[in-house]
């Protein structure tokens, strides 16, 4: 990948660890579907072959639902997610900025929602935006 540089990675109770490739300019989205509204990560995209797990794999479980396609992986022990492939295009995962080194969710100012609730597959391929969310610190 040009312009860009590995990152490290880890769920919460650092059992399972990664090392992905990423843009060096981190983009972040979240998506309305039932699951990512629900566990309200912000992702990161990346190409499959990007990411590669250096610890726990044996720790991490898999849910689907619906199609079946997207796969959504977590932590077995402490359960948070990490990363999922995508059903859009199963060659992409999307990575949870909160699980990188040195990264917060809180680092993106404004974070695109994509329509996942009505997803391009289900709706002629028209990839839609709901919305986007914001974060403003405080003072404090």
């Amino acid at each position: 990948m040009s312009g860009s540089a590995p990152r490290t990675g880890t769920c919460h109770c650092g059992g399972v660890r990664f090392t992905v490739e990423l843009p060096r300019e981190l983009r972040g989205a979240r998506c309305n579907c039932s699951i990512c509204a629900m566990k309200g990560v912000v992702m990161i995209a990346a190409p499959g072959e990007a990411l590669t797990i250096t610890a726990g794999e044996d720790q991490l479980s898999v849910y689907r639902f619906n199609t079946m396609a997207a796969q959504h992986h977590f932590c077995s022990r402490c359960g948070i997610h990490v990363f999922h492939r995508r059903r859009a295009d199963p060659s992409q995962i999307g990575v949870n900025a909160a699980c990188l080194d040195g990264v917060s969710p809180y680092d993106f100012a404004e974070v695109p929602v994509m329509d996942g609730a009505h997803h391009p597959l289900d709706n002629g391929g028209q990839l839609r935006r709901a919305g986007t969310l914001r974060f403003e610190a405080t003072d404090d």
